[in-house]
């Protein structure tokens, strides 16, 4: 799937901001989810594929083990959903993908190291309400019940209580959403959801291949990553809020104070700016503290 390509900010505004108007609610309010990429290698591959072959025995044997070792009170109730959205929050690696519904956030994502700035960045879209059309039926009248365009982990408990009950509720592979419990205040600042494939070895580009009209791929030019990350910075969309605490404040501090000319990538501004004035010319303006 090659994509959209933008040239300009407000070329990838436009392009993220598509479509998101709601005759029904009157309201600007986008049916999309969001998932940004520093580079297009292995866009849609879950870190259960990235171990290797034998995927189904691999999740079963991990899932296990988090779930024996991790501490008794890390989910708010011993379901299968939350600990594989907890297992996905942690590290380990699930059939789950990260998805946001902030088109800012997933734009963070993208241009959040600077290493990566030689390569184009990805924005994947996909629109969450049509995906319901696709659904098994008993997963259907669960969203209709309750009003509901994604999953909660008590929705999906409600209608299959493991993966493997999940995964026989349709012979053809089939994709979800659902939005993990507020762990903690990254989930909450990040505005995740996570994507649930219908088997450990189907993936979600194979999905949307076959329904092009539900899926959108942005190609961010890598001459463009610096203005959109300096615009993100000044938004305060940033590491100190989409990981608060130290680790988050770390991060930031990090980026924000790596010389450039240590960079493979040196940012491009699109006309001769004046030399700034500064006593240590590589620290990041405004962050002289």
């Amino acid at each position: 799937m090659d994509g959209i390509r933008v040239a300009s900010w407000s070329a990838l505004l436009e392009v993220l901001y598509a479509d998101s108007w709601n005759d029904g609610l009157g309201r600007f309010r986008s049916n999309f989810a969001f998932r940004g990429l520093e580079a297009p290698a292995e866009e849609l591959l879950t870190g259960l594929m990235r171990l290797g072959d034998d995927q189904g025995e691999l999740e079963r044997h991990l899932l296990r083990n988090f779930r024996k070792y991790a501490y008794r009170d890390a989910v708010p109730s011993d379901s299968a959903w939350n600990w594989l959205a907890l297992a996905q929050h942690h590290g380990l690696p699930t059939r789950l993908l990260d998805w946001t519904f902030s088109p800012f956030v997933a734009l963070h994502f993208a241009t959040e190291r600077l290493p990566y700035f030689g390569e184009d960045a990805i924005i994947w879209c996909v629109d969450f309400i049509k995906v319901k059309r696709f659904l098994p039926l008993p997963l259907k009248e669960t969203l209709q019940e309750e009003g509901a365009d994604v999953f909660t982990a008590e929705m999906l408990d409600q209608v299959a209580t493991s993966l493997k009950e999940f995964d026989r509720l349709a012979s053809e592979p089939f994709v979800t959403f659902f939005e993990p419990p507020s762990l903690d205040e990254r989930i909450v600042n990040q505005f995740a959801l996570f994507s649930l494939m219908s088997s450990p070895t189907a993936t979600l580009d194979d999905w949307a291949k076959g329904h092009p009209d539900l899926v959108r791929r942005v190609v961010i030019p890598h001459e463009l990553k610096w203005e959109v990350r300096d615009k993100l910075d000044q938004a305060n969309v940033t590491e100190r809020v989409l990981y608060p605490g130290l680790d988050g404040l770390s991060r930031w501090l990090r980026r924000q104070y790596t010389p450039t000319r240590n960079l493979v990538v040196r940012p491009k501004p699109p006309r001769p700016m004046p030399k700034a004035r500064s006593d240590t010319p590589d620290a990041a303006p405004g962050l002289r503290r």
